[in-house]
């Protein structure tokens, strides 16, 4: 059974950092990425990296402060995130797609989420 499970979320103060992880089991992902949902509004993209890491790409609140990347010996990718804001809070979920290409994917499995909570 394929599943993806996420982790390192928490409490941290405005300006901190926090690094989520999330390892992936089961079969071969292609694209993967990261999404958050705050509370009241709708789930956004945050992050995606490519199979092979050579492409990424980031939602604009985020540019300069976050970073994906991703580690296929250990099937996990990850999301450094910096110079935390409260704007951050929101539960993170791990997203991947079994399809090869790059643009317009079609996520086929989820995370459970993990919980980012920046107090100012």
């Amino acid at each position: 059974q394929a599943q993806l499970v996420e982790s390192g979320g928490g409490l941290v103060q405005a300006g901190g950092s926090l690094r989520l992880s999330c390892g992936a089991s089961g079969r071969t992902f292609y694209t993967m990425g990261w999404f958050r949902q705050a509370p009241g509004k709708e789930r956004e993209f945050v992050a995606k990296i490519s199979r092979g890491a050579g492409s990424t790409a980031y939602a604009d609140s985020v540019k300069g402060r976050f970073t994906i990347s991703r580690d296929n010996a250990r099937k996990t990718i990850y999301l450094q995130m910096n110079i935390l804001k409260s704007e951050d809070t929101a539960v993170y979920y791990c997203a991947a797609t079994t399809r090869a290409g790059w643009g317009n994917e079609k996520y086929d499995y989820w995370g459970q989420g993990t919980q980012v909570t920046v107090s100012s």
